[in-house]
């Protein structure tokens, strides 16, 4: 089993957190997440994970909130569309959790 696991500044107050696992080449487990530093703490805003055994993502709200939604897609493409939607979209997901929406 092969794990990789990083965490990449996007811009003030934000990172991007990632963790996947492989056996033979093959996604067997993945989380990926935006997180933004609100109050000296780091904050989840949006995950994508493949917790539970299938690939869905969270959407975290300031007041607690939480929603989840499952992702029909194969783990490595679930994986690569959360590091796309990430990397493309963390400016709006960050302003929009801290606006509270």
């Amino acid at each position: 089993m092969s794990v990789t696991e990083y965490v990449v500044p996007l811009g003030e107050n934000a990172r991007k957190r990632h963790y996947h696992e492989t056996v033979k080449g093959k996604v067997i487990a993945f989380a990926v997440q935006l997180e933004v530093l609100l109050a000296g703490q780091w904050q989840v805003v949006i995950r994508y994970d493949s917790a539970h055994g299938f690939a869905h993502i969270d959407r975290y709200y300031r007041g607690g909130r939480q929603v989840k939604r499952e992702i029909l897609l194969k783990l490595e493409e679930a994986l690569t569309l959360a590091d796309e939607d990430i990397k493309e979209n963390w400016k709006s997901y960050q302003e929009a959790f801290l606006e509270g929406k």
